[in-house]
């Protein structure tokens, strides 16, 4: 690997010998073509750069360039000119004024539009900020855009993805996600994040029915759109390189009480509860405390003794753009290692820390075969090598946990090892594992996993126009292919573990030890597994778009079709190619740019469902008027210069109930179940089993989607954009055999239904401010604003009518359910006075104390609430900017999220078949002799389960709510080289402080977010 990185660099420095040039200043005015007159304020860009000047009052410009850079001049109201340097030190600029430039052309669905007759819900980023020291497009996504509500929970290399969805969510079916479109194919979350941002054009998302009803089956829950750079006509290509490397650490790690308090509390819990456990003896303790032979008186960090404090990764990309006027190409490349917290150890010859090393190349080919006829092909290939552990992470994570530290070392002495592979494991009789415990150590050096991942897509597509039919009539067609392919081989062993015996030191200072156990095979064992799919994609279109004096119309037609399929099946139905197909059409009208109208539908098949119900129709229409165009308003637009105001409503659908499939057919098992009969009890049969019960009444899960949209600009300076949008979901896929009874032979069998309802209303907007204040400093911002709240209508449940507190109706989707808590038992006797607790365990002075809800003098299940918020966060906000000074550039991302609440579980102390340690924030804060606080942190300490204190209830819920410095970049341009430092997840401030609150609940003991500073260089060769 490091190899790969030489070679960049080398690539680079051979470019820079070829393609460096000396800077020039230019000088300039800029003015407008009818009037002769001083354009001031004008942009002046150099492109494809962030060097940048605006005209004076008197239109003039002087700016610092390469002498075959290209200049960017842009003013709002006239067309965007683009004029090659070509060495000259004196440009003068004349700017035609141009209705058609009033705003940016705006990726839609099958198109594009211009952004001022959209009037559909369209958020769009610019993708340099997609460009942050973290290695996911998905991590850049909330808080730069609105409608996106986003969390990333863990930090694993590989793993390290957020989970997104486009305003919020709208259905408990198990299909949330939005759709994501690379070049107009769908690919997965994962190939989005194996995406470099140098090759990204555009990012668009749609969020309203008029944005998605295209879409039909595939656009419930909002579409992603991401397009991929093209060719440009430059005398010569354009060469940039990228090269950073960083180092990542933790956002927080746990603590954990050492050996000498665990054992104190050790024995506080036995004795509290009168278990009967045998106690740690004073001289264990004190040997623990003076740190006497670490064998016979271990006292392990297991966290601080496997994990490392710091990571370090690199990444290098090259890319080149360039063409001529009939062929135009980008390529890039991009080579990105990461690497795990892991520690790795002599003992063995396999490293078991994380590696994670990615390839990702793009090729993009554009040609103009003639005047009417256009051929596009772009090829994406992601190739990742994944190194680990044979053990999960989190299951190494979970073996830190659970592994008290002075029960056993991690191992001992190596000097007297007869078989170099059998190390000897620190062990104790008991457990479940082999007759003993697990050793969180051997976990992680037992063995290791070697996966490779391939992803290819390829993309072709054309277009003819067909002016000699109709003018502005137009053919256009989109065939792709993708394979993802994938083997994975995990080689592991079996290891002995060993204890102290009753005389556990000899004379000669040696250990006796015993094996634990029963003998385990040492040598490798290796398994093997390969997996993929494969989706093929055909699409033909016609477009029309034609202008009649100030009327504009425009016209969609277009079919499309999906194969995908099981690379390996592994049965009937696994392989079944799913096969989709699909309609779409869309009309839009505008009359000079002031009143607006676009109609849309979706017309789609799905396989799963029966004859008569396997097409739906999903239409949706919308109206805009821009009141700042009209002629009355004019006066207003140095102040105003923008205000509309859109509203659409639609329908779209969804066919994916989870992964079943063919949901009107029965799935019957002739090999089912077995049974036994005859007179002698000694014939054996086995009989049929319906996996899957026929429902031919299913059909469509569908929403109705309204959205009430408005838009004003201030000042030429500020864009604000708003919407205010209601969904309804209907129909929504549900496996009602839970409620069934048992006695109707529905157990263990799916019967599916449109059985759910459900309600998404929020909020979302935008606020852009963009100024140039003079020639040396220019700042750009942007908040972002989105608040996505649901509401179950309807749910698959029992009636509840004598304990509605159990019902998730009128609740949003994720919301906790527990007990309530009001605060720890005084005593015994409140405990006596008080309604009988049956949650198990121990209930005694120093508990948690509940509230009966239902009065029945009982507290059991029957008594639990929901409370809290989702676990989904329903606010997500953030604040971007940048700023240039001169030759220095800075920027930073702030993000929060807000109205998310989880429960702590998993972590309680001991455990009735456990050696779990102690966090040190239970440690410091817990009821008991010393401190008998009814609000402490943690009630009273037992070493056996207790399911009393260890419930989900109000007393474990946390609020998630958080603020962080998401990103922040500093950079220094000189000529051709930009050095930049950067970092990730740099501050946080929250309520919860045990972990970062972004992991969400359970124990705090999983890979942990990271916090990245970065270090790099940016070249471009030209």
């Amino acid at each position: 690997m490091k190899n790969s990185y030489v070679f960049v660099l080398f690539f680079c420095l051979m470019f820079s010998g070829t393609y460096a040039q000396e800077s020039i200043i230019v000088k300039g005015t800029v003015v407008d073509a009818e009037t002769d007159m001083p354009v001031p304020s004008a942009n002046i860009i150099e492109k494809g750069t962030s060097n940048g000047t605006m005209s004076d009052f008197d239109g003039e410009f002087s700016i610092e360039v390469p002498q075959d850079a290209i200049l960017q001049i842009s003013y709002l109201g006239y067309a965007t000119q683009e004029i090659k340097v070509e060495g000259r030190n004196e440009i003068d600029i004349v700017l035609e004024q141009n209705a058609d430039a009033l705003d940016d052309v705006v990726v839609v669905g099958y198109g594009e539009q211009k952004k001022i007759s959209i009037v559909g819900a369209v958020s769009t980023m610019e993708p340099e900020k997609l460009r942050t020291a973290s290695t996911n497009i998905s991590t850049s996504l909330a808080g730069n855009l609105s409608g996106i509500i986003a969390v990333q929970r863990t930090g694993q290399p590989g793993a390290d993805a957020a989970n997104f969805f486009i305003r919020g969510i709208s259905t408990f079916s198990g299909a949330q996600n939005p759709l994501i479109l690379l070049d107009g194919v769908e690919i997965s979350n994962g190939d989005l994040n194996g995406l470099s941002p140098e090759i990204i054009e555009s990012v668009s998302v749609l969020k309203d029915a008029t944005a998605t009803a295209v879409y039909g089956t595939r656009g419930a829950n909002g579409v992603l759109i991401v397009t991929t750079k093209t060719g440009k006509n430059f005398d010569k290509p354009r060469i940039y390189a990228r090269v950073q490397s960083q180092v990542t650490v933790p956002t927080e790690t746990p603590n954990f009480a050492d050996g000498v308090d665990y054992m104190k509390l050790y024995n506080e819990a036995v004795t509290n509860r009168s278990t009967g456990e045998i106690l740690y003896s004073q001289d264990k303790i004190q040997g623990t405390a003076e740190g006497r032979d670490k064998y016979l008186y271990p006292n392990v960090d297991w966290y601080d003794e496997m994990f490392k404090d710091a990571a370090y990764n690199q990444e290098a990309n090259v890319n080149i753009q360039g063409g001529g006027e009939k062929v135009g190409y980008f390529m890039s490349a991009t080579l990105n290692r990461q690497t795990g917290l892991l520690k790795n150890f002599d003992m063995n010859s396999y490293d078991n820390n994380i590696e994670v090393q990615k390839f990702t190349f793009q090729n993009n080919i554009d040609a103009e075969l003639s005047p009417t006829t256009k051929v596009a092909l772009k090829l994406n290939t992601q190739l990742r090598y994944y190194d680990g552990p044979s053990t999960s992470v989190q299951g190494i994570y979970n073996g830190a946990m659970n592994t008290n530290p002075v029960d056993f070392p991690m191992y001992y002495p190596l000097d007297s090892i007869t078989d170099p592979r059998d190390i000897q494991y620190g062990g104790k009789t008991g457990g479940a594992v082999n007759g003993g415990w697990p050793n969180p150590f051997a976990e992680l050096t037992r063995g290791y996993t070697d996966n490779f991942q391939s992803t290819v897509l390829a993309n072709l597509s054309g277009e003819q126009k067909l002016d000699v039919l109709l003018d502005g009539l137009a053919f256009k067609g989109l065939v792709s292919f993708k394979n993802w392919a994938n083997t994975n081989v995990v080689r592991t062993r079996g290891y002995n573990q060993y204890e102290l015996t009753g005389t556990p030191q000899a004379p000669d200072g040696s250990y006796n030890l015993d094996m634990v156990g029963q003998p385990q095979d040492l040598s490798l064992g290796t398994g093997t597994g390969t997996s993929g799919d494969r989706r093929f994609y055909f699409q033909p279109s016609l477009e029309y778009n034609q202008k009649f004096g100030k009327h504009s119309v425009s016209g969609l037609l277009l079919y499309n079709q999906t194969e995908f399929a099981i690379n390996n099946p592994d049965g009937l139905i696994s392989s079944l190619p799913e096969r989709r197909i699909g309609y779409a059409g869309r009309a839009t009208y505008d009359y000079d740019f002031k009143y607006l109208f676009e109609a849309n539908f979706g017309y789609n098949g799905s396989e799963n469902f029966a004859e008569g119900k396997r097409f739906g129709f999903f239409p949706s229409a919308a109206v805009g008027y821009v009141i700042s165009n009209e002629d009355y308003f004019k006066k207003f637009t140095d102040v105003v210069n923008l205000l509309k105001l859109r509203v659409s409503y639609g329908k779209v659908g969804n066919d994916r109930i989870g992964g079943a499939r063919f949901p009107y057919l029965s799935n019957i098992d002739l090999g089912g179940r077995g049974f036994t009969t005859g007179v002698e009890q000694n014939t054996s049969y086995s009989g049929p089993v319906y996996n899957q019960f026929a429902n031919q009444n299913i059909t469509w899960e569908t929403a109705n989607k309204l959205d009430i949209g408005l838009q004003v600009g201030l000042f030429n300076e500020f864009a604000f954009e708003i919407d205010f949008y209601h969904e309804k979901r209907e129909n929504i896929f549900v496996d009602i055999s839970s409620t069934i009874p048992t006695i109707f032979g529905t157990a263990g069998t799916n019967v599916y239904a449109n059985l759910g309802e459900v309600t998404n209303q929020g909020v979302d907007f935008s606020l852009d401010y963009n100024k140039q204040f003079n020639d040396d400093f220019r700042l750009t911002a942007k908040g972002t604003f989105t608040y996505a709240h649901n509401n179950v209508d309807l749910n698959n449940e029992p009636p509840f009518s004598e304990f509605p507190n159990l019902s998730a109706v009128d609740h949003p989707i994720g919301t906790l359910l527990g007990y309530q808590a009001e605060r720890l038992f005084i005593d015994q006797a409140e405990v006596d006075a008080s309604p009988v607790q049956q949650m198990g365990g121990f209930v005694s002075g120093g508990d948690i104390k509940y509230t009966d809800i239902n009065g029945d003098g009982i507290i059991n299940s029957d008594d639990r609430v929901r409370m809290g918020n989702p676990t989904t966060p329903e606010i997500v906000y953030g604040l971007s900017t940048s700023m240039y000074y001169k030759n220095w550039d800075m920027s930073f991302l702030l993000q929060g999220v807000a109205r998310t609440s989880f429960y702590v579980n998993g972590f309680h102390p001991f455990g009735s078949q456990g050696l779990r340690s102690v966090l040190q924030w239970v440690a410091d804060d817990h009821y008991g002799p010393t401190n008998p606080d009814i609000y402490a942190a943690y009630p009273k300490l037992s070493k056996l389960d207790n399911g009393n204190n260890t419930a989900n209830s109000s007393y474990w819920l946390r609020d998630g709510s958080f603020l962080k410095l998401r990103s922040a970049e500093i950079g220094y341009s000189y000529k051709q080289a930009r050095f930049f430092i950067s970092g990730y997840n740099l501050l946080r401030f929250s309520k919860f402080d045990k972990w970062d609150p972004e992991q969400g609940g359970g124990s705090g003991l999983s890979y942990p977010t990271q916090t990245i500073a970065n270090l790099g260089v940016q070249l471009r060769f030209n």
